[in-house]
């Protein structure tokens, strides 16, 4: 089986490729094709995957290239994990946003908006490029915002695109653990949009285990989310949220730690970033611990301003466990290229599966795995402060599509004015002129 990766020189490549080397079974990952704009990173995550495929015997072999239709070509599955503006955009997406004093965060808010709006046009190029030369290709869309990003490459690749996020997988492992359960014994209903969803049921053997969590403030307490949110809000929905959903639930609180941080998150990650790619250039030998250092690096400072906002601590060491969206795209890729049934939580179109949602809209719930793609199943409906706003973020969505596909300022300041983080449609006009003036890629907005 061939995979290609586009974004390959991206930072977490090697996490998708330690999967690989783990997959001993027939019909495996057997060439691996990475493709970046920026051959420099390419040549970087080369070296690290060199490394961590010593001993390995019949390691997935590895060729890279600048050329998009030559990695489409023969590929079997298409991952798409690209950053429009690399993170220097993502920092400046923040810092734009703070400065309005509104949320910034790259998928979330006002920075999500400008992400989008600069991801969406190139996200429909690469659609179109794979429809035409790998129309047979399954695509598998990391790229942020995950939701959004798949719903705009489905208007040319129907089904056959699939969004994933780890986001799920985790929360869905904390809980279990917290319940003392093997998370892979357990099935979760789970619903919303990427970054927007709430877990209801943690069920092991027909009888749902979360009411007894939610009744335990202790439990609750012992993992990430139960710290961030505190357990009187989390008896009080019923559920246990995203962790995405602090944004909103404590949105004055994140603000306030974001501004008064050192440095934003999207900072942060450039320059560790950039310590690891010139670090890996200057001594190739040393590339995979550079890499694995940084990684580590990265999870343990994960949301650190929330949690430091709300009093919640440092990351438990299960939540740094390895495990999360590669072990779900290659758990993807296996269901689908040899029909081993498989139940995940995916980003799909909704086809009927949340009432207060159309058709089109590409949500995040449990599906149903196979050789034909995946398939929501069915799910109780939202309750109608969830629904309330999943149905505002999903506005805004469709307004960034609309904003994308026709260059439309108007779209684009509804964007920004309707989202639920930003309060002014005076400060939403300005936060698109600084987004406009900043950034190029947005002078298509007229």
């Amino acid at each position: 089986m061939r995979l290609c990766i586009l974004g390959g020189g991206g930072f977490r490549v090697p996490l998708i490729y330690r999967a690989l080397l783990a997959d001993r079974a027939a019909g495996r990952v057997t060439h691996l094709t990475l493709h970046d704009l920026d051959a420099s990173r390419l040549q970087a995550i080369r070296r690290v995957l060199a490394q961590q495929a010593e001993g390995v015997a019949d390691a997935p072999a590895v060729e890279i290239t600048t050329d998009l239709d030559a990695a489409l070509a023969t590929a079997d599955f298409v991952f798409v994990a690209i950053r429009v503006s690399g993170l220097e955009g993502r920092a400046l997406d923040e810092r734009l946003a703070l400065h309005e004093g509104v949320l910034g965060q790259e998928t979330v808010g006002a920075g999500g908006i400008s992400y989008g709006l600069r991801t969406l046009p190139v996200a429909d190029r690469i659609a179109r490029r794979i429809a035409a030369v790998a129309p047979d290709a399954w695509v598998i869309n990391f790229t942020n915002p995950a939701g959004l990003v798949t719903e705009a490459m489905a208007a040319h690749l129907g089904d056959r695109v699939i969004g994933i996020c780890d986001s799920p997988v985790g929360l869905g492992r904390r809980v279990a653990h917290a319940l003392g359960v093997d998370p892979a014994e357990a099935s979760f209903d789970y619903a919303g949009l990427n970054h927007l969803g709430w877990l209801r049921a943690v069920r092991v053997d027909g009888v749902d285990l979360l009411p007894s969590l939610l009744a335990d403030p202790v439990r609750l307490g012992s993992f990430e989310e139960g710290k961030l949110f505190g357990s009187p809000w989390l008896q009080a929905i019923g559920a246990v949220p995203n962790e995405y959903l602090h944004y909103y639930y404590f949105n004055r609180e994140a603000v306030a730690g974001a501004r008064a941080a050192a440095e934003t998150r999207g900072a942060f990650l450039l320059q560790q970033q950039r310590r690891f790619y010139a670090a890996v250039t200057t001594d190739d030998a040393m590339a995979f611990d550079a890499w694995d250092g940084a990684r580590l690096e990265r999870e343990a400072t994960y949301m650190a301003e929330n949690r430091e906002a709300v009093g919640a601590g440092e990351r438990n060491s299960h939540d740094l466990e390895s495990g999360g969206y590669e072990q779900v795209a290659l758990a993807l890729m296996r269901a689908i290229s040899h029909d081993e049934r498989a139940t995940l939580i995916l980003n799909v179109r909704n086809r009927g599966t949340l009432a207060a949602l159309d058709e089109e809209a590409v949500v995040e719930v449990p599906c149903v795995v196979g050789s034909d793609g995946a398939k929501p199943v069915p799910v109780d409906p939202l309750p109608g402060h969830a629904a309330g706003l999943v149905c505002a973020v999903k506005a805004v969505e469709r307004e960034v599509m609309e904003a994308a596909s026709s260059g439309s300022r108007a779209a684009a300041l509804r964007a920004f004015a309707t989202h639920p983080l930003v309060d002014s449609v005076a400060v939403a006009g300005r936060l698109l002129e600084a987004y406009r003036s900043n950034f190029p890629d947005l002078a298509y907005l007229r």
